[in-house]
């Protein structure tokens, strides 16, 4: 058995083929196409909130900051109330608000409540927020059409 050894110029194999510089994007394309679709399936997922059927006005919309990440109530339609995704009761509520803020607030905060829920329970609500030390409460409406 005999070993053939190219001379390493230009008769040999590699000197008819030159190298090839250019990069490979297909595999960095479908990484990045997985990728979006793994995201566009999980964000959803994670801003969840609670449903509510808000009111129909003809508001504007509400002017928030760009770094601003608002504290939300949220009162659905068995008058249920919730902080952000928790739930409280009212007489809970002022208590939990208390301990969110410390002293002073002076954020926006916005109070979602069902269009079915009773005047009365959302002017509680509004009582035990305003008890609470909170003095920017914006109500979440939807724009008629």
């Amino acid at each position: 058995m005999g070993l053939i050894l190219g001379s390493g110029g230009k008769g040999g194999r590699r000197g008819r083929r030159a190298l090839n510089a250019e990069i490979n994007v297909t595999p960095f394309v479908d990484v990045m196409l997985v990728l979006l679709i793994v995201f566009m399936i999980t964000a959803p997922l994670l801003v969840r909130g609670e449903d509510v059927a808000l009111p129909k006005t003809r508001s504007g919309p509400i002017k928030t900051e760009p770094n601003d990440a608002p504290l939300a109530i949220t009162v659905q339609a068995d008058g249920t109330i919730f902080v952000q995704n928790t739930e409280v009761s009212i007489d809970e509520l002022g208590a939990k608000l208390a301990a969110i803020i410390g002293e002073g607030y002076e954020q926006q905060m916005y109070l979602r409540a069902d269009a079915s829920v009773p005047y009365g329970r959302i002017m509680d609500v509004t009582a035990e927020v305003r008890a609470a030390g909170y003095t920017r409460l914006a109500f979440v409406t939807e724009q008629k059409k």
